[in-house]
């Protein structure tokens, strides 16, 4: 399916999405599931890639929230640009890195929860009218949020398959 453009379609892939990035994940043994990718990436398990997702889910939401009172969230995070997101990945990384996978699962299913219930509550138009709401610049609300869920699990799902492989 192409990147939605509409509500249906983000509520539809990026719950289908999610499912396969969570069915494949339990697809296998507890052993498995914490076993190092090989060498070449800065995620090196799943734990870390879905930790990836949950704080990527944290941040929009914060976005969203200090957005919707008419304020202008520090995008992607303070102290940091989107040309220096690789250096927040790392802080991402670093966090999370000694987190147990389950407790990084849970936290990922309230705040997908958390993210499905923003585009719930938004219609059509106010998700993918561009310069809807001046905190998201050119772009729409729902652009935000296709990169935080349906873009973002088919990235990760793919770069577990590959370090499964």
């Amino acid at each position: 399916m192409p990147r939605p453009t509409d509500k249906k379609d983000l509520l539809t892939l990026s719950q289908k999405n999610f499912k396969d990035l969570n069915d494949f994940v339990d697809s296998f043994t507890e052993e498995d599931k914490n076993k190092e990718f090989p060498k070449g990436t800065m995620n090196r398990n799943f734990r870390d890639v879905l930790a990836h997702l949950y704080h990527w889910h944290l941040m929009t939401i914060a976005w969203y929230t200090i957005g919707m009172k008419g304020h202008k969230p520090e995008m992607p995070a303070k102290g940091y640009t989107w040309k220096t997101t690789p250096e927040l990945n790392r802080k991402i990384w670093e966090t999370y890195r000694t987190t147990e996978l389950k407790k990084v699962r849970k936290s990922l299913d309230k705040s997908f929860n958390d993210v499905q219930g923003i585009i719930n509550n938004h219609s059509n138009e106010e998700l993918f009218q561009k310069k809807k709401y001046k905190w998201t610049g050119t772009t729409s609300l729902g652009a935000y949020l296709v990169s935080a869920t349906s873009s973002h699990y088919d990235w990760a799902l793919k770069l577990m398959k590959k370090a499964m492989k």
